[in-house]
């Protein structure tokens, strides 16, 4: 089975070989059918701290590395 991965900017480096990533998603609501947006944050694992905030990166679900981090950063986009 793969891996699911998202898209997101980079809100917060401040940890060590962590960064927290705010991923955006445009829903649609399914009677009135407007669209509204949905935020949601994610930790996530960077070995290297090569990435910082205001980057656009793709991350990747993985196996629990800590208690709330269960994600990691594959690649910088933007």
């Amino acid at each position: 089975m793969p891996n699911k991965k998202l898209l997101g900017e980079i809100v917060s480096d401040k940890m060590q070989k962590t960064v927290v990533v705010k991923v955006t998603v445009v829903k649609r609501h399914p009677k009135y059918h407007k669209r509204y947006t949905i935020h949601k944050r994610y930790k996530a694992h960077d070995d290297k701290s090569e990435f910082h905030t205001g980057d656009i990166v793709e991350i990747e679900e993985t196996k629990p590395l800590s208690s709330g981090k269960r994600w990691r950063v594959l690649r910088k986009v933007k």
